[in-house]
C-alpha cells in the first residue's frame, strides 16, 4: 500500500494547484499546461466521486480516500515520466488530507497522512475564494469557503510547503503563475 502512495523520481518541475472547491484550479491547470505545452494531472477524485454519485447518489465516504489517493499518485507518477519540463498537478495528497480532516472530524488515514506530508513539489499555487461559486453534484460547502481556505493555507504553512497565493481574475492568476513557473525554469537551466 505504501508504495502506491509514494512519488517516483522524475526530472520535471512539479507544481500543484491547491485550494478549496470552486476556486478555478482545473481551469488554471489547463491554461498552464497549454501555455507550457506540457501535461497536467487531472483531479482523480472528481472522476471517481462523480461515477460513485451517478451510480449510487452517494458522496465521498472515508473508505473512498485511499483509492482516491492511490489513483491520484498513480496518474501523477505516470505523467511525470512523460515530461522533462513542468508538470501541472490539479491537486495532490495534501489536498486529500485537508479534505479528510475537514469532513471526518479531524482524522486522516495514517499512510495517506505520511505521504501527503512526505511527497514533494517545487511550488504550490494556493487559489483564493474570490471566484464565483459554481455548484455541481460534488461541491457542497458554499457557505464554508473561508473556513476551507484557512484549512488549506494552514496545511501549507504547517508542513512548510513553498506556495504563492493566487487572487483575482483568471488572467491575473494565470499571469502570476506563469511568472513564478518561469522563475523555477530559469533556476533549472
Amino acid at each position: 500500500m505504501e508504495k502506491a502512495l509514494k512519488q517516483q523520481p522524475s526530472n520535471c518541475i512539479k507544481v500543484v494547484i491547491f485550494g478549496p472547491e470552486s476556486t478555478g484550479k482545473t481551469t488554471l491547470s489547463r491554461q498552464l499546461a497549454k501555455h507550457y505545452n506540457t501535461l497536467w494531472v487531472p483531479e482523480f477524485a472528481r472522476e471517481y466521486l462523480q461515477e460513485k454519485w451517478n451510480k449510487q447518489q452517494k458522496i465521498c465516504e472515508p473508505e473512498d480516500l485511499l483509492p482516491i489517493a492511490i489513483g491520484q499518485i498513480k496518474l501523477e507518477n505516470e505523467l511525470a515520466q512523460k515530461t522533462d519540463s513542468v508538470l501541472i498537478c490539479d491537486t495532490d495528497l495534501l489536498e486529500t488530507k485537508v479534505y479528510s480532516e475537514a469532513y471526518y472530524s479531524g482524522t486522516c488515514d495514517l499512510v495517506l497522512n505520511k505521504y501527503a506530508i512526505e511527497n514533494t513539489y517545487d511550488l504550490y499555487f494556493l487559489t483564493y475564494i474570490d471566484t464565483p461559486w459554481e455548484p455541481d453534484d460534488l461541491r457542497d460547502k458554499p457557505n464554508e469557503r473561508e473556513r476551507m481556505f484557512k484549512a488549506f493555507k494552514n496545511a501549507l504553512k504547517t508542513y512548510n510547503k513553498p506556495y504563492v497565493l493566487l487572487k483575482g481574475s483568471e488572467e491575473k492568476r494565470l499571469k502570476k503563475a506563469i511568472e513564478e513557473i518561469d522563475k523555477l525554469l530559469e533556476k533549472q537551466q
